[in-house]
């Protein structure tokens, strides 16, 4: 995405005289080794001005404060994202699970209260004659409310949660994804490594560039370096196993999933939401980098070809994707559905299973069991949730949130900081008035599936997760509504 993610551009050139000529390539570079040269280039423009980033960092701060000062649980102040989640007590361990916050010494709303509130709301037909409802105290991952919690249903988008819980947690917030190239047999490879937003676009003025711009730079530098100005071109996708098209089939809202693409294979200038799209992005991306190499003075032979990088390949060159936070937090604020598919391919990958649809399902749900979630009934058919063979429950989705609430998973707050706030951003820009800056929430739509889950900060003061999930919905606009209602519901209880 243009302007919005922080890359670092490496290049490796040989320190060699003059030469020409493709087939010495590997040759050369055997006999005098590459020296390695970093360079960092970096383009500011978090996708949210910030916020989100610094939200992000003031939680992981104040969790490294309290660690040193010996606190079992909880945290001193995290910024907004945490507000309403008392510090934790001086006792021991199990006393508060959560993340401190400012303004929180309330009590937790009372379960009577609450279900007082949220029961009607739940019975409004716009939601169908099967909804999955739970609400659960941040601070001490007390269920406070539950209407067929445990009932595993469609959950659309709302599955991003569980794909962004379980990449962090099995990568971690600061893993970057990297794309190289890298000296093949007659020339060049280049290796897809699952970015999903690598981008072709040219920086804005006066900053530096970034994607597949710097890689090309990089690689034009080390191949002149090598001796020469010519060079054949192969792409490699082999990260990615399995099919390639999302079951779904081809659809505006998705590419194919390729470890190889630029700007999510859009086929305009958009850089969210529905779009045209390439059904060949691995060949459209090397494409495009040839075109990058040819301005930069370095001719490619003819069309690039798929192919394998050589095992024990020297690199020329690479380029790193922002951290695995910023993505996740992209994910959820405008329901990428290309980063949520290659969230869950990575977390196969960290795990061992095969980068593939099936194998992400089964290392995301191995994941998320690792982190003490209920399971039952569950399936990870993709990543997105465009799949309606998805199956979580609204109790998987709010011990979740407050799992990524918890002091103890610093791993994790990106899910939490990556939420829309009502009325402000990403898809609840226009949702939940009566919850205004207090409810952050993901949301869910599919054909006859409508879903919300997130936190609200209570009357009280005390931050609560939640997820209510409809999936025989048949009035999608009125079941929209019946769910901004049961998260300002939330948000008023006291």
């Amino acid at each position: 995405m243009p302007g919005s993610v922080r890359r670092q551009a490496r290049w490796w050139p040989a320190a060699l005289p003059p030469r020409s000529g493709t087939g010495r390539f590997a040759a050369a570079a055997t006999a005098v080794g590459l020296l390695a040269a970093a360079g960092a280039v970096a383009a500011a423009g978090p996708w949210d001005g910030g916020q989100r980033t610094a939200e992000r960092v003031r939680a992981a701060a104040a969790d490294r404060g309290a660690y040193a000062r010996g606190a079992p649980y909880g945290s001193s102040l995290a910024g907004p994202v945490l507000a309403g989640v008392p510090e934790a007590p001086s006792g021991g361990p199990g006393e508060a699970r959560g993340v401190g916050g400012a303004g929180g010494s309330g009590g937790a709303p009372a379960a009577a209260g609450l279900a007082a509130a949220l029961e009607p709301l739940l019975a409004d037909a716009a939601l169908g004659p099967r909804v999955s409802a739970s609400v659960v105290d941040a601070a001490t991952g007390e269920r406070l409310f539950g209407s067929n919690e445990a009932a595993a249903v469609t959950p659309a988008s709302t599955v991003k949660l569980a794909t962004s819980a379980a990449a962090l947690s099995a990568l971690g917030a600061d893993h970057r994804i990297e794309t190289a190239v890298t000296l093949g047999a007659d020339g060049i490879v280049l290796v897809g490594g699952g970015d999903p937003t690598l981008t072709a676009r040219p920086a804005p003025p006066g900053r530096e560039p970034t994607g597949l711009p710097a890689l090309a730079d990089a690689t034009a530098r080390a191949l002149k370096a090598l001796g020469t100005d010519h060079t054949a071109l192969r792409y490699d996708v082999s990260r990615y196993t399995g099919p390639v098209p999302h079951p779904i089939g081809p659809n505006e809202n998705l590419a194919p999933v390729s470890a190889l693409m630029v700007d999510e294979g859009r086929l305009d200038d958009s850089d969210h939401g529905p779009a045209d799209r390439t059904d060949d992005p691995a060949g459209d991306a090397a494409r495009k980098f040839a075109a990058l190499l040819g301005e930069r003075g370095v001719r490619v032979e003819g069309e690039p070809a798929e192919g394998r990088s050589p095992a024990g390949a020297r690199r020329l060159a690479a380029v790193s994707s922002a951290p695995l936070a910023d993505l996740v937090e992209r994910a959820l604020t405008q329901s990428d559905n290309d980063i949520a598919e290659a969230l869950a391919r990575q977390t196969a990958l960290a795990d061992g299973q095969p980068a593939s649809f099936e194998g992400a399902g089964r290392a995301v749900a191995a994941r998320l069991a690792r982190l003490g979630l209920p399971m039952a009934g569950t399936r990870f058919a993709d990543g997105s949730g465009l799949d309606r063979g998805d199956r979580v429950s609204a109790d998987l989705l709010a011990r979740l949130l407050a799992r990524a609430g918890d002091r103890g998973a610093p791993e994790l707050r990106a899910v939490l900081t990556g939420l829309p706030v009502a009325g402000f951003s990403g898809t609840l820009q226009g949702r939940v008035a009566g919850g205004r800056g207090v409810v952050r929430a993901k949301t869910g739509t599919l054909t006859g599936v409508n879903a919300l889950a997130g936190t609200a900060v209570a009357g009280g003061g005390r931050l609560l997760t939640f997820a209510f999930l409809a999936d025989g919905t048949a009035d999608s606009e009125g079941a929209q509504r019946a769910l901004d209602g049961l998260a300002a519901a939330v948000a008023a209880a006291r």
